[in-house]
């Protein structure tokens, strides 16, 4: 697996007024980059811990220093391997739990199950709160994430979930390329209010995309596009991307219907296996994704930008850790749903 490009390049430290000894920052298999300049936002060393894999597949975690009585942050998104890190986040809740920890948050950059959120067919599971259940009988007393699928899932959580936006941070970056003539698109209508707010952020009009689905093999076909895109740039937005399927059907559809370049911003880019390739040939001219998710199938194409969302994590963090507002972080001091 090929570690993403980013663009950090070394946050200033955040005015930290807490003691250090009270805080810990740990990172599981699945985040250790995202963690590391989590860290270094923050001013604060990661606590040594290990995670070892036997070869049969079983999962052994250790913390290697003192945590009893100290506020800490585990970091491990649920990304490809899906199943070994969603269990790793599991036995680290239990062994910060188990070592006295005074409070344990569950910082989850990318949460996989979300996808997982109803019953939509006969006799399926709503995968979602299973793995919420879990989350909270290991024992953690907080979550924090980004762009859940559907952000109704913190309803799943008995305990405190802080959702954040990676379009504060995807915005700004598009917003300093300056790109002129500029109109956001949602790929759906079930991302039109996150399109919404993207072009809330950026000062820009909305167009809806509307796809069709027939199956669970991501092969959609673009019915119509609702608005005027014709001598326009468009910026694509979505939550996550899987396979590159629709962005690149919707970025098509865009071109026919005269559009100048398609652009496209993602918060978590899973791409399987084969997406890089599809991307890399597509009409999109560039897209702009976070760094939620480190492991890719294949490596990123040149078409494809990461930028960091360590420093609104690290800002999350702090605000948790020091009891003051997380609201604060968002536009006008409220974050805007999809």
């Amino acid at each position: 697996m090929e570690t993403p490009r980013t663009t950090f390049e070394g946050p200033r430290p955040i005015p930290f007024q807490a003691p250090q000894g009270d805080l810990a920052i740990l990172s599981g298999t699945a985040n250790p980059l995202l963690a590391q300049h989590v860290a270094t936002a923050l001013g604060v060393s990661l606590t040594p811990c290990r995670a070892h894999i036997f070869s049969e597949g079983n999962v052994f975690v250790r913390i290697k220093e003192n945590v009893r009585g100290k506020d800490a942050y585990i970091i491990q998104g649920c990304h490809f391997p899906v199943n070994d890190n969603f269990m790793e986040l599991l036995f680290w809740i239990d062994a910060l739990r188990r070592a006295s920890a005074q409070n344990i948050t569950a910082v989850i950059p990318f949460f996989s199950y979300a996808q997982g959120d109803k019953k939509d067919e006969p006799r399926v599971s709503i995968r979602a709160r299973v793995c919420a259940d879990a989350i909270e009988a290991a024992g953690a007393d907080r979550v924090l994430t980004m762009d859940l699928h559907s952000p109704q899932i913190q309803g799943f959580f008995r305990v405190p979930v802080d959702h954040l936006y990676g379009r504060q941070v995807l915005a700004q970056h598009v917003r300093r390329l300056q790109i002129p003539d500029l109109v956001v698109c949602s790929p759906d209508v079930g991302f039109a209010k996150g399109a919404a707010a993207y072009a809330n952020l950026l000062g820009t009009p909305v167009v809806i995309g509307n796809k069709q689905r027939t199956d669970h093999s991501e092969t959609v076909e673009v019915l119509e596009v609702i608005g005027d895109v014709k001598d326009r740039n468009v910026l694509l937005v979505d939550d996550l991307t899987i396979t590159g399927r629709s962005l690149i059907a919707m970025a098509e559809t865009l071109k026919k219907r005269g559009a100048r370049d398609v652009y496209a911003a993602v918060t978590h880019a899973v791409l399987s296996k084969g997406a890089s390739e599809r991307i890399a040939q597509s009409q999109i001219k560039s897209m702009f994704v976070t760094d939620t998710i480190e492991n890719s199938f294949d490596p990123l194409p040149p078409n494809v930008q990461v930028v960091t969302v360590a420093p609104l994590f690290a800002e999350a963090i702090r605000s948790i850790h020091e009891r003051t507002s997380i609201s604060m972080l968002f536009p006008d001091g409220r974050p805007i749903c999809h």
